[in-house]
């Protein structure tokens, strides 16, 4: 009996396929729109929730850093000059003459900002409130606005040099005076209050722009009591 013989059995090798799953491609557009999403929501909270821990402090002196003083209040008025001028020999006083000078006088009210270290500020972040504290104002040299000034001369004889001499002695009164005026307790207070509205607004605004949102700013100078809590 002959032996069956059977055919070698043929080994079927699956064929490789070159392409991705179906659910992978289908799923890259979609992780592409995830990726974008998250890089749009990340950038409008930086740019409009994300608030950084900065110095308050630190902001309210960079608000002041470019200016070596600030001028807070400017005062004219007129002061009233009066003058006499005696001139003769031998100790006889032969020639006099008298001028009066009603003369406009401007005077200016500084900070000297240079003086704002960090020890003038301080930051209460429970309340959000920032105590400053400034330096005693500086009060500029009165300014003569002399051709403004009105004169009136009485004399028989008025001479050159006699009216040079009433005219320079007026000049120097009036100095005198408007420098003494610009230090009235009601002046000064004025110029007081006008200092401390120019920083409030000077700081309050930068402050807001810088995240800290609606600061309160307690403006005082040296020597005076800080507000009650």
């Amino acid at each position: 009996m002959a032996d069956d013989v059977k055919p070698d059995a043929q080994l079927i090798q699956p064929e490789v396929s070159s392409e991705k799953p179906l659910a992978r491609v289908q799923a890259m557009p979609w992780l592409i729109v995830i990726v974008l999403l998250a890089a749009v929501a990340w950038l409008v909270w930086r740019a409009f929730i994300y608030k950084e821990e900065g110095d308050p402090v630190g902001s309210a002196m960079l608000a002041f850093e470019k200016q070596n003083s600030l001028t807070v209040f400017s005062s004219r008025f007129e002061v009233v000059a009066e003058s006499v001028d005696k001139r003769g020999v031998f100790n006889i006083d032969l020639l006099e003459s008298r001028q009066a000078a009603i003369i406009p006088a401007t005077v200016e009210y500084r900070l000297d900002l240079s003086q704002m270290d960090r020890d003038r500020f301080a930051w209460d972040e429970e309340t959000e409130t920032l105590d400053v504290i400034l330096p005693v104002l500086k009060i500029s040299r009165p300014n003569l606005d002399e051709a403004e000034s009105k004169t009136f001369t009485e004399g028989t004889y008025v001479s050159r040099d006699a009216s040079s001499d009433l005219a320079r002695n007026n000049s120097r009164q009036a100095e005198r005076k408007a420098a003494e005026f610009a230090k009235n307790p009601e002046v000064l207070r004025m110029a007081r209050s006008a200092a401390k509205e120019a920083v409030r607004q000077n700081l309050a605004i930068p402050l807001q722009v810088a995240g800290y949102g609606d600061v309160t700013v307690n403006v005082r100078f040296d020597g005076e009591a800080a507000p009650e809590a």
